[in-house]
């Protein structure tokens, strides 16, 4: 697969068939689309999608909660990984919430899940702490990572 210029924009409704398939190809307990489609009724929830000739190779989303972001999930289709994607959406997710002065952003993120861990880190995301047996598909840690604005 060859890198393609996304275009990068807010999720529609017309995206969310995409959205659960890079979801459920992606995780092992993932979201379903009627929980994505509440997303776009949150107005405390901000999502951006990766969009390449028409489909959704990805997608971000936060939760603003008072002047804090709270990333919930980011995903790259399997098929579109290590092209610099999901660089993309999170240096994208970044610029929205400096946009909305929030003051800054936390995920948490599997213990094991080094790729991702090293790619937040590039952004200077540092880890705070841990939250014991986090998920439940397999009780592993997270790790709290933030990123000060």
């Amino acid at each position: 697969m060859e890198y393609i210029k996304p275009v990068i924009r807010p999720m529609e409704n017309k995206d969310l068939n995409d959205i659960v398939e890079v979801e459920q190809k992606c995780f092992r307990i993932p979201w379903s689309k009627s929980m994505f489609e509440d997303e776009l009724y949150n107005l405390n929830a901000h999502y951006l999608v990766a969009e390449v000739a028409g489909r959704i190779v990805g997608y971000i989303g936060f939760w603003k909660i008072i002047d804090e972001g709270h990333i919930t999930n980011i995903a790259v289709h399997p098929d579109f990984r290590g092209l610099g994607y999901g660089r993309e959406l999170i240096a994208a997710m970044i610029l929205k919430a400096k946009e909305m002065e929030l003051i800054a952003i936390t995920l948490e993120v599997r213990k094991s899940n080094k790729a991702a861990i090293s790619l937040y880190e590039s952004f200077g995301f540092v880890s705070s702490g841990i939250r014991k047996k986090y998920y439940s598909d397999n009780n592993e840690d997270a790790l709290i990572m933030w990123l000060k604005l």
